[in-house]
């Protein structure tokens, strides 16, 4: 199956190096190029794309605006995050309003490959350090009213606990299916219910709702 992917950036260097990378792969095919948010909305109303790179910063409709209305309207196409910068504070809202994940321009080739893979198969982009210590900055960001209520942590059994402290850590199911001497298979359904009592869109959101509810703290 051929991976769709979109790029949305301001600077057409940008695009077109991104391009020349992601259709050099076998699995994988640009169908969407934009310049603001709002030529990305309307190249998606014409056609279907599985993951949009998405740029913060630009005219007309920056990317933030342009990922709440995408993800508002449903599973796909998830979209990553494009950033010049290691803890972009506008990040972290674009991670709230639904986006997957996020990844530094100047990430090598081979670490967009695969985040592009790994969004287009469910999962969300927490690995990265850089990652990992924005969703930890998270909690203590937003506003107290915004934050998910700690009771809702109550809903998870202490082995759903478990993989979604795991999850924090940055674990792929593989790993933490090692980690707690079970199959993969089970974790992946532990994970899903996870989501699914969360009422979370994938990994990301997952994680941030367990900082916000202090099941895990940073410096994990």
């Amino acid at each position: 199956m051929t991976i769709r992917v979109g790029i949305v950036d301001d600077q057409q260097l940008v695009r077109a190096g991104f391009a020349l990378v992601i259709n050099s792969q076998p699995d994988m095919e640009v169908v969407i190029e934009a310049g603001d948010g709002a030529q990305a909305l309307r190249a998606l109303a014409s056609y279907d794309c599985d993951v949009v790179l998405m740029d913060v910063r630009m005219p007309n409709m920056d990317g933030l605006e342009a990922t709440s209305r995408i993800t508002d309207q449903g599973a796909l196409p998830r979209v990553i995050i494009l950033t010049t910068f290691d803890l972009d504070e506008y990040v972290i809202q674009a991670i709230k309003s639904g986006a997957s994940g996020f990844l530094l321009k100047d990430a090598p080739p081979e670490e967009m490959l695969a985040a592009i893979r790994t969004v287009h198969d469910g999962d969300a982009v927490i690995a990265p350090s850089s990652t990992k210590r924005l969703i930890a900055h998270l909690a203590h960001l937003l506003p107290d009213e915004q934050r998910a209520r700690p009771e809702i942590i109550k809903t998870l059994t202490e082995r759903e606990r478990e993989v979604l402290v795991n999850m924090a850590r940055g674990l792929s199911n593989t790993e933490i299916a090692s980690d707690l001497f079970v199959a993969e298979a089970t974790v992946k359904t532990h994970v899903g219910r996870i989501l699914a009592k969360l009422g979370a869109r994938d990994r990301v959101q997952a994680v941030v709702t367990a900082y916000e509810t202090g099941l895990v703290t940073p410096g994990l």
